[in-house]
């Protein structure tokens, strides 16, 4: 078994991160959003497809109900947001789950052959993972283990204090 935790995102490649807003605002009924630009992700902290990475992407943050919706638009450098726009544009990306326990569920996911195709760690605030989900017909599942400062940022988007 994966995971025991839960489904705690839904996320998005854009192409344009404003207009995704205003749209995921409309039918979702997410009207605050919180936009950090230029998120830089680097080779000391970051992997892609097995080599240290080094790409930039604007990230947005809402919520609808207690589910965090993410929009990522990538900006430079070559990553798995690049790749799924090459492959088929701007679209749903991937699910995030929070394990009970994140390295665990990373060796089950080894034993059972799911590809870990991007990972990293946030300033030590958050570490994640995104597992090859084609077999589940989404691109990627996200597992997330999130420290209490960067639960304590999501909690403030959450209330719009942000």
């Amino acid at each position: 078994m994966l995971s025991t935790g839960s489904i705690t995102q839904i996320a998005w490649v854009v192409t344009d991160v404003a207009q995704s807003e205003q749209f995921l605002g409309a039918t979702l009924g997410a009207q605050r959003w919180t936009r950090m630009p230029d998120i830089h992700f680097g080779p000391d902290t970051c992997t892609y497809r097995g080599e240290p990475a080094d790409f930039t992407a604007h990230i947005s943050l809402s919520y609808n109900g207690d589910m965090q919706l993410e929009l990522i638009q990538p900006v430079r450098g070559d990553s798995i947001y690049t790749e799924f726009l090459a492959r088929g544009g701007p679209g749903l990306h991937h699910l995030c789950l929070e394990p009970d326990d994140f390295d665990a569920t990373l060796k089950d996911a080894a034993v059972q052959g799911v590809d870990v195709v991007q990972q990293g760690n946030m300033g030590g605030q958050m570490r994640f993972a995104y597992l090859d989900g084609a077999a589940a017909g989404v691109p990627y599942i996200e597992l997330a283990e999130v420290g209490p400062n960067m639960r304590k940022f999501f909690e403030q988007i959450k209330k719009g204090a942000l």
